[in-house]
């Protein structure tokens, strides 16, 4: 299968709104009113996957100089550092028929190599106790329970440092 990542066009605001809603449940899902704001705060942080025009997954988060994920980023778009130390990851959808293809570790490879050209410290990131191995693939260190309880949820703050990383 073919696709490519590139960076989110306002244009995008529905299909990246009903990817989220597909791919969490309502009370963890981001609004399409989040999802125009994040496109008008930091698009450069936003990336999507498309094939055949039909926009079939994405990442996004701002950049911040927190090294945990707090509730108010999801909801406020001023939470933004354009040269924040660290990169966040709000979300990473993929719709479940494109799913198991690699396309959800090409995004978030896309979105780390772009931290690091970005001059980053590294990434964070929020996950259900489910999905930590899965991210540690990438290099990311569990660090225990988040303060997060968006959506109600059970959350593991989850952190990649480029300088834990072997080149």
């Amino acid at each position: 299968m073919t696709y490519t990542i590139r960076p989110v066009r306002p244009t995008d605001l529905a299909a990246v709104t009903e990817v989220e809603a597909i791919c969490f449940p309502a009370a963890e899902a981001a609004a399409e009113e989040s999802f125009k704001a994040r496109i008008a705060a930091f698009p450069e942080c936003f990336f999507v996957a498309e094939a055949d025009g039909k926009i079939i997954g994405f990442i996004n988060g701002c950049a911040t100089d927190s090294k945990t994920i707090y509730d108010e980023m999801y909801e406020n778009s001023a939470c933004h550092r354009p040269d924040g130390a660290y990169q966040s990851i709000f979300g990473l959808d993929v719709i479940p028929d494109y799913r198991c293809q690699g396309i959800a570790a090409a995004l978030m490879d896309h979105m780390i190599e772009d931290a690091k050209n970005k001059g980053r410290k590294g990434l964070i990131l929020t996950c259900k106790d489910r999905l930590i191995h899965y991210y540690a693939k990438f290099g990311y260190k569990n660090m225990g329970i988040s303060k997060s309880v968006h959506g109600g949820a059970v959350w593991y703050d989850m952190i990649l440092e480029f300088g834990d990383q072997k080149s």
